[in-house]
């Protein structure tokens, strides 16, 4: 491949088949490594291999950035070198995420053949190549695609391990198919917890507690459509004034609309490419097209967002020219998605840059406040207010000191939560979850909610939101709250997405309001 071609002139590796690639393999290993020993969240690992490791440098090697890419050669193979890039990325995280989100199957089968526990980077290597084992399916180990799987992890692991690890490698990897369970036929409907925890690598106790809530034919569903990669959904911003996006470098558009000032194209449509779905104003990204895709990003027409996290805006409803409060706020998708909603009332009652306030409060953690400010900046015709503060701890002062008002006509609450209905998108969630921790988010939450009930107007409204699918954080924690408020609150409406049923991710929204005739 040319692609394949020009990474390799620039990061100085050796050729490998078409089907294989050595620096996201072994980044692949490297942040699995390192998930194993630490347990803590794989995407903030994997943003951490990107910034730290070096192309070239010493350690395991990472595949380049298109702007290193551009560096290392000239300007006719550059972009060539940028896709390459990109392609090594994505496969990085097709090998990490499709380890993690399989460990318990590949896991059991490894047990059968490894008489000792492996240390973490020989178990690396060997949850990496078992995956691909499992991805390339039921097939004798020496023969096809499987045998090319073996001879390229033995070739990692002579690199990455000492001589006896990597003859340990050759030596499980070509008994790994033929184990019990690793090419098993998927579950009877009637199988027990343990048998469906096997095979679709979920802790048994998470799969006991969905056979109770949800029955036996919703938890099967669910946990297929938890091992299954997601697509990729993007929302395309206000149709009915589509927002300007950078120009391609060449200057004119081959989609219709001018180039006007600043360099960007008003008046587009969303490119052919993207895929519709049932949701209204979300596509699905396909492969390719990524050049065009990172432009429109760029330029703030398309945003990426799961059609779940948009449930719980819609049923808060702002209306124009009203201030709503967006509480837990980062990393900001609901409140560029409130914005946009403001925007498109706004515009209908006339009010051009009036269209409303967005108030996004959350934690002064840099992280998460650089996503956020990076989001709101989105923001088109809105005003938007930051406010670095622990809801618990938000006060009237502080509000004052924003010149805000103490209390809201709308203010959404979306929480920390156990994230079950997102393990799709999450796949180490389900592997750092412990039972206990459902009581722990709950807990939490209430006291959370409770605390946002405290600057809602009389007659004002209040949405409390999870990306759970547990009903310890989702309808009681509501009753919790309305117990306690004697009165002060009544629930209107509540939504909720399963992913069994609506084929997006798992998420629960609920409208509170307050009574109208108390005071403030």
């Amino acid at each position: 491949m040319e692609c394949q071609t020009v990474y390799l002139k620039v990061a100085g590796m050796k050729p490998l088949p078409d089907r294989f690639s050595a620096g996201a393999w072994a980044t692949a290993a490297a942040v699995l490594e390192r998930w194993l020993a630490r347990r803590g969240r794989l995407d903030a690992l994997l943003e951490e291999a990107g910034r730290k490791w070096p192309v070239g440098g010493p350690g395991l090697p990472l595949a380049v950035t298109g702007q290193e890419a551009a560096q290392a050669s000239g300007p006719a193979t550059s972009l060539v070198a940028a896709l390459a890039a990109r392609q090594e990325r994505a496969r990085c995280q097709h090998l990490l995420y499709g380890a993690v989100r399989h460990l318990g199957r590949i896991n059991a089968a490894l047990e059968t053949v490894i008489s000792q526990p492996p240390r973490a980077r020989l178990q690396a290597v060997l949850l990496l190549a078992g995956f691909e084992l499992l991805e390339a399916g039921a097939e004798p180990s020496g023969e096809g695609q499987a045998a090319k799987i073996v001879h390229h992890a033995v070739g990692q692991a002579k690199t990455l391990l000492s001589p006896p690890e990597a003859r340990l490698v050759n030596a499980v990897l070509r008994k790994l198919p033929a184990t019990p369970g690793f090419h098993a036929a998927t579950p009877a409907p009637a199988a027990g917890a343990a048998e469906l925890a096997r095979f679709f690598s979920h802790p048994e106790w998470l799969i006991r507690r969905w056979l109770a809530q949800f029955g036996a034919d919703a938890t099967q569903r669910l946990l297929r459509w938890n091992q299954t990669p997601p697509p990729v959904y993007a929302r395309w911003r206000s149709a009915a004034t589509p927002p300007p996006i950078p120009a391609p470098a060449d200057g004119p558009t081959d989609r219709g609309g001018t180039v006007g000032a600043g360099g960007v194209v008003a008046g587009i449509q969303p490119p052919a490419f993207l895929q519709p779905t049932s949701w209204a104003g979300v596509y699905v990204v396909p492969a390719g097209n990524w050049p065009e895709i990172e432009r429109l990003l760029a330029g703030g027409a398309l945003y990426l967002q799961d059609p779940a996290t948009m449930i719980a805006p819609e049923l808060l409803d702002p209306k124009a020219g009203e201030t709503v409060v967006d509480l837990c706020a980062a990393p900001g998708g609901k409140s560029l998605v409130l914005a946009d909603l403001l925007e498109e009332r706004g515009r209908r009652a006339g009010l051009g840059t009036g269209a409303g306030t967005v108030v996004a409060v959350d934690l002064p953690d840099v992280r998460r406040i650089g996503r956020l400010k990076e989001n709101l900046a989105r923001a088109r015709t809105t005003g938007v207010i930051l406010v670095q503060a622990d809801v618990l701890q938000l006060s009237s002062r502080l509000l004052k000191e924003h010149h805000l008002p103490g209390a809201f006509s709308a203010i959404l609450l979306d929480v920390p939560c156990s994230n079950t209905g997102v393990m799709r998108h999450r796949v180490d969630v389900k592997w750092r979850l412990r039972e206990a921790d459902i009581a722990k988010h709950a807990g939490q939450q209430l006291a959370l909610l409770s605390a946002a009930a405290r600057f809602v107007a009389p007659g004002g409204r209040l949405v409390y939101s999870t990306c759970s699918l547990e009903s310890e954080e989702n309808e009681e924690v509501v009753e919790a709250f309305l117990r306690g408020a004697g009165g002060r609150f009544s629930l209107e409406q509540t939504r909720h997405r399963r992913p069994w049923e609506d084929d997006c991710d798992g998420a629960g929204a609920f409208l509170l309001r307050k009574n109208a005739q108390l005071k403030t």
